[in-house]
């Protein structure tokens, strides 16, 4: 319990300090502590999933990926200290309602990964309080970048990196998913130099909306703030910011991770259709009696690791 306890208090101390360099007033509505307190009331029984990283995994944060102005966006990388070949990657989204969240949420998930041989990265996007869409999307676009751009100094293998998000986070990971090729979604500010694309290989969706007006869908204040008011307001961008809208023969294979709440994959059905139709490969695991965050948590963390290792074998 104090170690879970320090753990919390850690990270909610960098995040704050990350927040206060960059002069950003942080939504912290969405928190690992608070979620637990609230959940454990629920189902006594959860506990945070902390895993431990193998002595030869290197953790690297807070690095600076991307600039625009005054404004600086960070990443952690975990990846394995002995690299005789290029290892597949993974960028890791969190959650948080595309207004709170942060990348350290994604710890439990980065480190399970390196301790797999992946290289893990948790990378910081601009929230709705701070920019609207498609803000995040250009960002975590320039993250893919940093990551081919950097590829050699960590062992990445350019041609295996996949997304991996939670909640909004899922819905992010599902529209660069859906989005290789597309110039829509390609920004050039602060991304440094040189000419890689921002394309991946797969993606993994965990409980992230496919489209944001259908009739699955139960969406309204929270994505009214990130795309810039509510659907009869801005259609273009309910309709351009839903990763349904965009698959094509481009589309990569998908996983999709899901609870027991069905309006978190509002879209998943029709989406697997379009999928299906192009021959593009997808899986679905839904983990039955969960909670909405439940990939926080034992005893449903191992088992979705093993969902999201089996599919990265698979596709990469």
């Amino acid at each position: 319990m104090y170690k879970t306890a320090l753990v919390i208090l850690c990270t909610v101390f960098a995040t704050a300090s990350l927040a206060q360099n960059n002069k950003v007033q942080k939504d912290t509505s969405f928190t690992l502590n608070a979620t637990f307190v609230k959940e454990q009331k629920k189902r006594p029984f959860i506990s945070i999933a902390i895993p431990k990283a193998k002595s030869d995994v290197i953790i690297n944060k807070d690095i600076i990926y991307r600039k625009i102005g005054v404004r600086s966006l960070g990443l952690d990388i975990y990846y394995p200290k002995r690299i005789h070949k290029r290892k597949p990657a993974v960028l890791l989204i969190f959650g948080g309602g595309w207004r709170s969240g942060d990348k350290s949420q994604n710890e439990a998930m980065s480190t399970a990964l390196a301790n797999r041989g992946y290289v893990a990265v948790s990378a910081e996007y601009r929230l709705s309080g701070e920019a609207q869409y498609p803000a995040a999307v250009y960002d975590l676009k320039a993250a893919l970048k940093w990551m081919k751009l950097n590829a050699k100094n960590y062992g990445i293998d350019s041609n295996r990196i996949s997304t991996l998000g939670v909640s909004a986070g899922g819905q992010l990971a599902a529209l660069i998913g859906t989005t290789n090729c597309n110039p829509l979604f390609e920004d050039t500010i602060g991304v440094g130099q040189g000419h890689v694309t921002t394309n991946i290989h797969s993606a993994i969706d965990i409980d992230g909306i496919l489209a944001f007006h259908h009739p699955e869908s139960a969406e309204s204040l929270v994505a009214s703030q990130w795309l810039g008011g509510t659907y009869e307001q801005r259609p273009d961008r309910w309709k351009e910011a839903s990763a349904l809208e965009h698959i094509t023969n481009q589309t990569v294979p998908f996983l999709f991770i899901n609870s027991s709440l069905p309006r978190f994959h509002a879209g998943r059905t029709d989406f697997i259709k379009l999928l299906d139709s192009l021959h593009i490969y997808s899986e679905v695991h839904t983990i039955d009696d969960t909670p909405h965050p439940f990939w926080f948590f034992n005893p449903w963390f191992d088992p979705m690791m093993e969902h999201i290792i089996g599919f990265l074998k698979k596709t990469n």
